[in-house]
């Protein structure tokens, strides 16, 4: 049961990490009119990638839409 806990407190410290980390990415990044949207689908890449997954977001932002 303990171990259960611990799993469920990792991910959520993860989710939280990457939702803090997309905020901050939007607020250093506006200025040049990117702007990668807080969305379930973006914070479960970049919780399960990290860094990388946050480079992926912003090169599909420029490059593809």
């Amino acid at each position: 049961m303990v171990i259960f806990i611990k799993i469920i407190v990792n991910i959520l410290k993860r989710i939280i990490f990457a939702f803090l980390l997309l905020y901050s990415l939007n607020l250093s990044i506006k200025s040049f009119g990117i702007i990668i949207p807080i969305n379930i689908f973006n914070i479960m890449v970049t919780t399960i990638l990290g860094v990388p997954g946050i480079v992926c977001l912003v090169i599909l932002k420029l490059f593809i839409i």
